[in-house]
């Protein structure tokens, strides 16, 4: 996924109001940009740090840059813009990246499906072949040289599993797709200390037949691909 036009970076000042960031110029002036980042974003924020972010030309937008990459102090890139999420894995399934997902004619996202009102980030159909729903998730969350998701409590992602569990019962594949938006993330698990329930409905959801997959990005001022595997640990 190419940036278009690359990247403009700055400084972090601070997030605040969830959609808000502050940022500081190389000439000394400031911005707020829009931070499309609803989540807790812990360990992914980086006081006078330097950030990327993208510029719209948008006149409608009260912010016109979106906050899409941080630098952490180890020099690691995170891509904070989880909005991306969907589209990286859908570009990199299209290309072959993702060899588990290979061999499907058709992609499509957001359809609706399940008992419980959801959409599917992806469905994949093909000829001869059991129709894929893949559930999408970013993974952020680095400690201690291991990647960790989710970063809160989420009762959306819980919903998620129930739903994909219910996929494998009536015949169809499941997946649940990592993509790893952190370039300091090789390895990861779920964060059973931070939501012990939707671990437990991992687990189950696994016995059942939900595959899981974690790929990691490579990120530039000018584009931020899905890249390599990484290893998920139960």
């Amino acid at each position: 996924m190419h940036f278009s036009p690359p990247l403009q970076s700055g400084r972090l000042i601070k997030r605040y109001k969830r959609f808000l960031t502050d940022v500081k110029l190389d000439d000394g002036s400031e911005i707020t940009i829009h931070c499309p980042n609803t989540g807790s974003m812990k360990n992914c924020l980086f006081e006078n740090e330097v950030l990327w972010y993208s510029l719209s030309d948008n006149p409608k937008r009260k912010y016109p840059g979106t906050f899409e990459v941080m630098t952490t102090p180890q020099g690691h890139l995170i891509g904070l813009n989880t909005t991306r999420a969907n589209a990286l894995a859908e570009e990199a399934i299209q290309q072959g990246v993702i060899s588990e997902l290979s061999g499907y004619s058709r992609c499509q996202r957001e359809v609706k499906y399940g008992d419980e009102n959801s959409r599917i980030d992806l469905l994949l159909t093909g000829p001869d072949k059991a129709d894929c729903y893949i559930e999408v998730k970013s993974c952020t969350l680095l400690e201690q040289e291991w990647g960790y998701f989710p970063d809160a409590v989420t009762t959306r992602g819980q919903k998620h599993l129930r739903e994909l569990m219910a996929m494998t019962q009536i015949g169809h594949r499941a997946v649940l797709l990592f993509v790893i938006q952190h370039t300091g993330i090789s390895q990861m698990r779920a964060a059973e200390h931070i939501d012990p329930l939707y671990c437990q409905l991992l687990r189950q959801a696994i016995a059942m037949g939900v595959e899981v997959i974690a790929y990691g990005v490579n990120i530039s001022a000018t584009e931020i691909t899905l890249s390599h595997k990484c290893r998920f640990e139960n």
